[in-house]
């Protein structure tokens, strides 16, 4: 091991979480971002430096000995970043983010969920369960907890980590686990994968990489068959309430924004439970972190209590109003298959009350590859106020704009009240129309503007 860790990218939500890690366990950190969030804000309050100047000036001292500093960088950070190409060219080991993240988990019995959605919450969840139980567990998130306003905790007690196992660049691909969680396989990445079956083979392979003894927990009807995993290895499958599959809930029901249901299970059913979480959803997401708690040891009662205790992550299905009067929820969701999943959870809750949906959208090449599906899921709401796309690390796309989508939406429904709004007028705009129900999403840079917004409502209420 280092003693020194330097992270170029250090503000994303998994490159955080190693370099919590690290720190925790003594060892010097230090990183770069190119912009500074409410994420790294918390981590230099942690103790760990950051800079956001691309510039090799800005490395401690510490950082320049070869022999003593291990780089790690994200896909995300351009190839002709100066302090990643400082390193390269001064001969520094420079590492992936998820070669790390594999390292770590092979050391321990990995609970690893992957899924293109889905995988935030419910390894969360799986890993919120474990931590309220007697088994125990570190975690290495894809979100910041509610409950522990964190992505990282260590309990070196416990033999279990869970972690999320994300499949962009094929990162998921260095982790062996001993319990395997999938959740969906949408087409996605495909500026990586090129198409969704490459991308579904990817996934395949992270299913044969389950440990001797390990399981596999499966999303009913994916397109991965039991012989994927080893004799060795136990073959499980999940649904919200399709009792065809070996995990599933029954006795679903609202009560008010939450749920209350029983958990049929090969393991022991386990009655009466309540997620502590809102969206019908995330019913789904919990019949997931249940079988992996099962499987790693957690009693009934403590998967009981747990649940009912589970306050979610940030800006998965997120309160920032919830009065009569109106309501604010913030949510991750920049996949169509996500947005669709986000929308029904609010009309279910909410029924047919007035909807404002704010959406900036995510990379050129995802709204390219999904543009008829975006169009024709964000076109059920009742008013949608449309930012432009967040580029992330890409170049922008010829034809590939905001505008275009919008037009592909007004030829689904010609009266829809769709509008192209400047960030600094989002919430302005919001609260001069119908905001009895307003619901933000997307990956990029929208939740900055979410403060914003909720004191531009509170004001105008």
């Amino acid at each position: 091991m280092k003693k020194n860790y330097y992270f170029v990218g250090i503000g994303g939500i998994g490159m955080s979480a190693l370099a919590r890690h690290f720190h925790a366990i003594g060892c010097n950190v230090s990183g770069y971002d190119r912009t500074q969030t409410r994420l790294t804000n918390e981590i230099i309050a942690d103790g760990i430096p950051i800079t956001f100047e691309d510039d090799v000036n800005t490395i401690p001292e510490t950082f320049r000995s070869k022999n003593d500093t291990l780089v790690v960088a994200t896909p995300a950070i351009p190839a002709n970043n100066a302090i990643l190409s400082y390193f390269r060219n001064e001969g520094f080991e420079v590492v992936k983010r998820s070669v790390v993240l594999g390292h770590l988990t092979d050391a321990a019995d990995a609970v690893c969920v992957a899924g293109t959605h889905g995988k935030t919450t419910t390894s969360t969840l799986a890993a919120h369960i474990l931590r309220a139980s007697h088994v125990g567990c570190s975690a290495f998130l894809g979100g910041i907890s509610v409950n522990y306003d964190t992505n990282y905790w260590s309990n070196t007690e416990s033999p279990f980590v869970v972690t999320e196992a994300d499949e962009y660049d094929r990162s998921f691909l260095t982790l062996h686990p001993h319990v395997a969680v999938i959740t969906a396989m949408d087409a996605d990445h495909l500026d990586i994968y090129g198409t969704k079956a490459e991308m579904q083979k990817a996934f395949r392979q992270f299913a044969s990489q389950i440990r001797s003894g390990g399981a596999l927990l499966l999303k009913y009807g994916l397109p991965i068959d039991d012989e994927i995993v080893s004799e060795d290895a136990e073959f499980f499958t999940y649904a919200r309430e399709n009792k065809e599959a070996d995990f599933h809930a029954f006795r679903v029901k609202r009560v008010g924004n939450k749920y209350n249901f029983s958990i049929s299970s090969p393991l022991g059913d386990i009655e009466d439970l309540t997620l502590g979480l809102p969206g019908l959803h995330n019913v789904e997401n919990a019949v997931a972190a249940v079988a992996s708690a099962q499987l790693c040891g957690a009693t009934d009662d403590e998967i009981r209590d747990a649940l009912a205790t589970f306050r979610g992550n940030r800006r998965r299905f997120e309160y920032h109003i919830d009065t009569e009067k109106c309501v604010l929820i913030d949510d991750y969701a920049h996949h169509p298959q996500e947005i669709a999943t986000t929308l029904n959870s609010v009309r279910d809750i909410y029924g047919k009350r007035p909807l404002t949906v704010a959406f900036q959208p995510h990379l050129y090449t995802r709204t390219r590859d999904f543009a008829d599906d975006f169009a024709k899921v964000l076109s059920t709401a009742d008013r949608l106020l449309m930012l432009d796309i967040y580029p992330a690390r890409e170049l922008p796309i010829e034809g590939v704009t905001t505008q275009m989508l919008i037009d592909k939406i007004k030829k689904i429904r010609s009266n829809i009240d769709v509008h192209l709004v400047a960030k600094e007028q989002l919430a302005q705009a919001i609260a001069e129309g119908n905001h009895e129900l307003v619901l933000i999403m997307g990956a990029g840079n929208i939740d900055a503007l979410v403060p914003e917004v909720e004191a531009k409502l509170k004001e105008t209420l």
